[in-house]
């Protein structure tokens, strides 16, 4: 202000700056949010689909260990009737075995699961990145505005200066979380 009580135009430009920087702010730290619930929502999808793929191993193990172990037990009997109803059985479970490692219809074998597991992996990977772009524009936004702030109270201009610039970083970080996520990889 100057001594007949009017605002200095540097300053309202500088008030200005705060407001535009305030609201990038605002905007980054939402993105951010989003990106990091979507990481984590995800992060639970590809364990669920990994416990339920390991789930199916075990029971595609047991089975052909079964199997396995009757064709020698079959091997062993005299018996046609026997031998008939053994020789089902083993089919069975082979068809079973063979139906959890592949069933395209429900997308729930262990081949579908696996892809499903990785694309959900692989979806939690960029939002961590995209997570991590929008802090570091957070920050790039936030800095900038204690500086511009310091800038209305010391006058130093160098200080909007520099708080402009940190505005175009935190835009340029926020540009990259929204199109190529991890671009830059800072830690």
């Amino acid at each position: 202000m100057s001594g007949h009580g009017h605002i200095d135009p540097s300053n309202k430009k500088i008030a200005l700056l705060i407001a535009v920087l305030a609201l990038f702010l605002a905007l980054a730290e939402t993105a951010a949010k989003s990106s990091q619930t979507d990481a984590l929502n995800a992060n639970v999808e590809a364990s669920n689909l990994w416990a339920f793929f390991q789930a199916k191993t075990i029971r595609m193990t047991a089975v052909t260990t079964a199997a396995e172990d009757m064709t020698i037990t079959r091997n062993a009997v005299t018996d046609e009737a026997a031998k008939a109803a053994m020789t089902r059985q083993i089919e069975t479970w082979q068809g079973r075995a063979a139906r959890w490692d592949n069933e395209p219809e429900t997308n729930e074998g262990r081949r579908q699961l696996s892809a499903r597991a990785q694309a959900a992996e692989k979806k939690r990977d960029v939002s961590y990145k995209r997570y991590h772009d929008f802090e570091i524009s957070s920050a790039a936004f936030q800095i900038a505005i204690v500086l511009a702030s310091a800038a209305v109270v010391t006058g130093a201009m160098a200080l909007a200066w520099l708080a402009g610039g940190l505005g175009l970083v935190g835009i340029a970080f926020s540009a990259i979380g929204l199109l190529k996520p991890g671009l830059i990889h800072l830690f």
